[in-house]
Parts: C-alpha cells; sequence; structure tokens
C-alpha cells in the first residue's frame, strides 16, 4: 500500500501560483493608489499653482501648454531616442487629420477650461460640477449614434442631474464664469471621448495611452499656442519681466506626465474601467480634501448629499458600461468558439461548392 502523500512538485507549483496571484494583486492595487494619490494631489497642485499670490502664475492656458509641450518632448525621448516604450502603429496621415487632430483639439479645450474654473470656484464645487461627465459623453454618444436611449439610462441621467443641481444648491459662494468653464472643460472631454470611442469603433485604431500622448500632445499643444498668443501672453508681458519658478513649474509638468503614465500602468494590468471606479474615489478624496487644504473651499451637509446622489448615479452608469462590455465579449467568444469548432471537411466542402450561375 502506497502512504506516501501527494507529490512535493504539485505543492510547490501551487505554493508557487498563489504567491504569484498575491504578488500581481498586490502589484494592482498599488498602481490603482498610485493613481488615486498622483491624479488627487496632480489637481491641487494646478490649483496651487493657478491661484497662489506667491507664485504669481494666474496663466491657467499657458500651464497647460508647458503640460502638452513638456508631454511632446518626453513621449518623443521614450519612444524614439531611448526606445523604453514601443508606438502602436495604424496612424496613418489621413486618421490623424480626421481623428487625432479632433481628439488633441478636445483635449486642449478640456485642459483649458478645466483649470481656468480653478481660479473662480473650488476644487471640491469643480469635482461636484465633473459628475455630470457620464450625462455628456451619453447625450453627444446618442446623438453620434453610439448609444441607444433606454429607461434605465434616462433614470441614471436623471439621478445624476439631479445630485448636481443639490450640489449645486448647497454651495455657499458661486461663480457662474467658474461653472461656465467647467462645464465647457466637462463638454470637451465629453466629446473627446465620444471621438476616442470612434476613432477605435470606426476607425479599427487601439492605442495605448502613451502612443495616444504621443500623437495626441503635439497637436494639443498647438491648439493652445494660439489662444496663448492672444490671451495670456500680453497679459504676461504687461506685468513685467518674466519671473516664475522654473522648477516648480517643470515638477508640475513632470508630475502631470507621470499621471499619465500611471494610467497606462493601471490599464495594462486591469482595465479601463478600473480607472473609472478609481476616479470615483478620486473625486470623494479630492472634495474631503480640499476642504481641509484651501480656505475658499466650505462644504455644507446639502454640498455633500447632492454630490452623494450624483456619485451614486455614476457607480449605476459605470456598472451599466461594465455589463453591456461583458455581454458584448461573450457574444465574441461564442463566435470564436463557433468558428473554432467548424470542421475542416466542412470548410474544404464550402471552398469547393460551384458559384451560383445567374438566371
Amino acid at each position: 500500500m502506497d502512504r506516501s502523500g501527494p507529490p512535493q512538485g504539485g505543492k510547490t507549483a501551487a505554493t508557487a501560483d498563489r504567491s504569484r496571484s498575491w504578488r500581481e494583486g498586490g502589484l494592482t492595487y498599488a498602481y490603482i493608489l498610485l493613481y488615486i494619490a498622483l491624479s488627487s494631489s496632480q489637481i491641487f497642485f494646478n490649483k496651487w499653482v493657478l491661484s497662489s499670490k506667491q507664485i504669481n502664475f494666474p496663466y491657467p492656458v499657458g500651464l497647460t501648454l508647458l503640460h502638452m509641450l513638456f508631454s511632446s518632448v518626453l513621449c518623443f525621448i521614450l519612444t524614439k531616442v531611448f526606445k523604453v516604450i514601443k508606438i502602436d502603429g495604424g496612424v496613418t496621415p489621413d486618421i490623424y487629420a480626421t481623428s487625432v487632430v479632433p481628439i488633441g483639439a478636445m483635449f486642449a479645450m478640456t485642459l483649458w477650461l478645466g483649470n481656468s474654473a480653478y481660479l473662480y470656484i473650488s476644487v471640491a464645487f469643480a469635482q461636484m460640477l465633473k459628475a455630470t461627465m457620464p450625462v455628456a459623453v451619453f447625450l453627444l454618444g446618442a446623438a453620434a449614434g453610439l448609444e441607444a436611449m433606454s429607461c434605465r439610462m434616462f433614470l441614471i441621467m436623471l439621478v445624476i442631474s439631479v445630485g448636481v443641481v443639490v450640489a449645486s444648491y448647497g454651495e455657499v459662494s458661486i461663480s457662474w464664469v467658474g461653472v461656465v468653464y467647467q462645464m465647457g472643460g466637462v463638454i470637451g472631454e465629453a466629446l473627446r471621448l465620444v471621438f476616442m470611442e470612434i476613432f477605435v469603433k470606426k476607425k479599427g485604431v487601439r492605442l495605448n495611452s502613451i502612443s495616444m500622448m504621443y500623437y495626441v500632445s503635439p497637436c494639443s499643444a498647438l491648439c493652445l499656442f494660439v489662444p496663448w498668443i492672444f490671451l495670456e501672453k500680453p497679459k504676461m508681458d504687461s506685468s513685467g519681466p518674466w519671473n516664475f519658478p522654473p522648477v516648480l513649474l517643470f515638477l508640475n509638468c513632470l508630475c502631470t506626465f507621470v499621471l499619465n503614465l500611471s494610467v497606462f500602468l493601471v490599464i495594462s494590468h486591469t482595465s479601463a474601467l478600473t480607472i473609472r471606479v478609481a476616479g470615483v474615489v478620486r473625486d470623494w478624496v479630492v472634495v474631503l480634501l480640499s476642504a481641509l487644504l484651501f480656505s475658499d473651499t466650505k462644504l455644507t451637509l446639502i454640498n455633500l448629499l447632492g454630490y452623494g446622489i450624483a456619485i451614486a448615479g455614476v457607480v449605476a452608469y459605470n456598472n451599466h458600461k461594465l455589463r453591456k462590455e461583458a455581454l458584448r465579449m461573450s457574444s465574441e467568444v461564442r463566435v470564436d468558439i463557433n468558428n473554432a469548432e467548424k470542421s475542416p471537411d466542412q470548410e474544404v466542402q464550402i471552398a469547393l461548392l460551384p458559384p451560383k450561375e445567374d438566371k
């Protein structure tokens, strides 16, 4: 009778798989926490640079232009000089002109208007207004034929809208100029996401975050250069010699690029939906921390109640999109299985069938 236990090799393999799984899971959560920390910090960093009297740099277009120029140069160095990251191909001149340029223009618009809003409204209120993003994305997507209206989606959009209205009603000192800037940034971001979906679905091109920044950043920089020349450069010249802190601005640009890199890491280890869920957590962190860090942020109970309602709608929206994506993926898997199960004899018979004669 064999009294020996299970093979030691099996135990070793199982232990190795378990430790590898734990290690990969821990690494994924580390990337998510890194993204939440970096994105929250970058929002506060931008607010501080633009509104601080000590730094004296109230130029949102100029700051965004620096971000895009820095990103363009660094992406070129990483991909073409050191070749650390491989750029995805498939972007022809025609695709660049018809898809990348609109995406770059909307990205520039989003960053410009979003940063401009920080000059007029608090960080917390800006995040509350950003909760309307799913509403804008859905309405513009429906207009472009990418989304279908349903009672469920209408209810989700209604919940988000009511939540934002309640949060706005609870705002102590509201600046309508800042609201217009922030909502303009929301519309710009929604248009960018719609253009991205068209870029992927209709053009058939898929790019990772770094590849997208490589193509989009120069275009966005060019789009920002024009308004900077006419709107902000005269103000910068009239205020005397340019005496801005170069080290601080360099760090701000570097943090922005590292944030984009963290998005690439999170998506490559999880999914794009994880970024959305992490974004919801990030928004709550920003809203609560801004009340402690900035004197212009005064949260009321109505603020938090309205924002909680809006976030509930955003979570429902993300859950709806997740189920829709899961159904699409399962249908694609079924099609692949059916194609794989087709016997070689059937394929040969189909190939040898004579063409039908026209009568």
